[in-house]
């Protein structure tokens, strides 16, 4: 039976260690980042692997950093025949892409070589892009660099986010690899390398790239609202306050309003003022120190006094 290592962290890849159980592989160790603090309370939490890898039954293994720690040791110990991984969060060393006689695999949510990085889904939606996908990689010392073994292409609606979008690709990720790993275990899969001229890179999400620019377009704005929904959320500025933009939409309105200008209020929305005579239409809010809230209650409540005019920065 192949022996196999796993190492995900995030939602979209419990789906993926699950199949792989499911499958009947034998999975000698899960691999995961340490709990972190979450939320307001800081509550020491798993992740979605840790915890679905404990209701599987599965050993589990969670280094700060891999690189030259004692848990890197107890991984190569296990002498795997095969490394599968799916949004680890952390680059391997040589030691253990070198390591299973299988090779490293990973289990990417683009179609590669574009939007290399820690945040593919993200940016493909902010970046306006009707496709993505999934690739089933080789692992090397490069980022995401490793040869393709095989991809799916999916649609990116106009109604998806990052959350519905992180959900439809691990399942397509999942039923991929399950299609994938018969050919990878008897040595008759493809094995293509990337144009590196087609590459293009998703890096993580700065804060930078959370804040919204008024004199952007509508349409550019809807991309970067809904490309950072479900998180981090993309936020604005009003009366010196930071202010949450969880969801919005392309406005009707034509204007000749400043960008930032309030220049419609409605009973369960209200429209912005957006570069090129455009709006964007703000259904879903959360002022600084508030808990998320629909339009309609920002402005039965907090936001009782907009009025037309007035000016996110």
């Amino acid at each position: 039976m192949t022996k196999i290592v796993f190492m995900g962290t995030p939602a979209f890849s419990a789906p993926i260690l699950r199949m792989l159980h499911e499958e009947g592989y034998d999975i000698a160790a899960v691999v995961t980042q340490p709990d972190r603090p979450v939320g307001r309370k800081k509550v020491l939490t798993p992740p979605p692997v840790k915890e679905e890898a404990l209701q599987l039954g599965l050993p589990v293994i969670q280094p700060e950093k891999l690189r030259g720690s004692q848990e890197l040791e107890e991984i190569l110990a296990l002498n795997a025949d095969l490394v599968v991984t799916a949004a680890f969060g952390q680059i391997l060393p040589k030691e253990l892409l070198d390591a299973p006689r299988l090779g490293c695999i990973n289990v990417h949510a683009s179609l590669l070589p574009a939007y290399r990085g820690g945040a593919p889904i993200h940016q493909a939606i902010i970046d306006g892009q009707a496709t993505t996908g999934v690739t089933i990689m080789y692992m090397a010392e490069k980022l995401d660099a490793g040869d393709i073994i095989s991809q799916r292409e999916i649609a990116i609606e106009d109604t998806d986010n990052t959350g519905t979008m992180f959900d439809k690709l691990s399942a397509v990720g999942r039923e991929l690899l399950k299609e994938t790993m018969p050919s990878i275990i008897d040595g008759t899969n493809a094995r293509v390398p990337q144009d590196e001229s087609l590459v293009t890179f998703a890096r993580n999400i700065s804060r930078e790239q959370e804040l919204i620019d008024w004199n952007n377009e509508a349409r550019a704005l809807y991309n970067q609202v809904r490309g950072l929904h479900p998180w981090p959320v993309a936020y604005t500025t009003f009366e010196g306050a930071n202010f949450k933009i969880w969801v919005a939409k392309v406005g009707e309105t034509s204007t000749n309003a400043a960008p930032g200008e309030v220049v419609k209020i409605e009973k369960d929305h209200f429209e912005v003022a957006t570069g090129n005579g455009g709006t964007l239409a703000l259904y879903d809010v959360q002022p600084a120190g508030k808990k998320r809230m629909t339009a309609e209650e920002f402005l039965r409540g907090t936001g009782s006094k907009l009025q037309i005019g007035d000016r996110f920065e």
